[in-house]
């Protein structure tokens, strides 16, 4: 699958700058844009990042609350000529107070040669996919041949992580998960066993899970002081960790000390380390995600590398799978037209 390039389409099927199209969660979820297409569109995105074909600020943001952040996050990709923003937010206590996502959000596209607007859409089922889909291709890339994947989380993220990785891996054996809340886990289990071709074991304990999985992920909270889960002491040489909560959930320590520290986007991790996400310091980085799959920097290097990946998401991703969005909406008659 290739991007969406095509600008005489969408002139056909919308009046630029006199109408977008405006497609809510339940018209994204419906398009049935599939994995396998995510994926690719999403790997095309980090090869275009690791090519430095693309612009894209650090996230800006707000915080009302301590445990709360607003992301404002444009991004342009100059070779398919996309640029769009999104503006999501997250709030944790959000499922247990008001019943409500922990976190919801627009994207907002539009037309490169005008500048007018052309879609705003629901961003959280396209966060949802496209963030497992960077861990996954990462996890492929730094650790081929993998048997073993452990889970941290396992709400909407740790689902699809699970789902994703079983696709990106085909040597996958066991899955490993856990979950704080032991419901979460068992629910998890009971909703992909039957589904995937893998065994999905419940782990006991972090430690269990760390010490039984050749790549592990988490996706669980991000606070600015890490809660340091999983400690130093448990992870051994070879394995491969991307976390998806930036210096939260994992002992600082072993960032550190990882034979290769890479982030998806330096910039972003300096700006959330002024910000004291990392109360250390920011690890040396080795290289961008994006740089691995280009081929511009080495991955795995030898068997015994510890290898930190962390991604905590960007633009140029959610662009890429939001443009793809708006052309099958547009090809499919979906969503309602809005006049600007």
């Amino acid at each position: 699958m290739t991007f969406p390039t095509d600008r005489q389409r969408v002139a056909d099927q919308l009046k630029l700058g006199s109408e977008l199209l405006y497609l809510s969660r339940q018209d994204v979820e419906q398009l049935g844009l599939t994995r396998d297409a995510l994926l690719e569109l999403t790997r095309q995105a980090l090869v275009e990042h690791g090519h430095r074909r693309y612009e894209m600020p650090a996230k800006i943001g707000v915080h009302p609350y301590d445990n709360v952040f607003y992301h404002a996050m444009p991004a342009y990709l100059p070779g398919p000529g996309i640029v769009g923003a999104k503006w999501i937010e997250c709030y944790p206590d959000n499922p247990r107070t008001f019943g409500l996502p922990q976190t919801t959000g627009l994207l907002v596209l539009n037309d490169v040669e005008s500048g007018v607007p052309l879609a705003v859409m629901d961003s959280a089922w396209l966060t949802a996919m496209r963030t497992p889909a960077v861990t996954v291709l990462a996890a492929a890339a730094l650790h081929p041949g993998a048997t073993t994947f452990g889970m941290f989380g396992c709400g909407v993220q740790g689902i699809e992580h699970v789902r994703y990785a079983v696709l990106a891996m085909p040597e996958l054996e066991t899955v490993y998960v856990y979950d704080t809340n032991e419901a979460a886990a068992d629910a998890l289990i009971a909703k992909l066993q039957p589904e995937l071709g893998v065994r999905i074991a419940k782990g006991e304990s972090p430690e269990a899970v760390t010490k039984s999985a050749e790549v592990l992920s988490s996706a669980t909270v991000i606070l600015r002081e890490p809660l340091a889960v999983v400690k130093d002491e448990w992870v051994t040489a070879g394995q491969t960790i991307l976390p998806c909560d930036l210096n939260t959930f994992w002992d600082p320590r072993t960032s550190r000390r990882a034979d290769k520290y890479i982030v998806d986007s330096v910039e972003e991790h300096e700006l959330f380390a002024s910000m004291g996400y990392f109360p250390d310091g920011l690890p040396e980085v080795a290289a961008e995600t994006g740089e691995v799959l280009a081929g511009v920097q080495p991955g795995r290097e030898n068997a015994d590398e510890i290898i930190v990946n962390s991604n905590i998401g960007m633009a140029v991703c959610d662009i890429a799978v939001g443009h793809a969005i708006m052309h099958r909406a547009l090809e499919h008659g979906a969503g309602v037209r809005l006049p600007l």
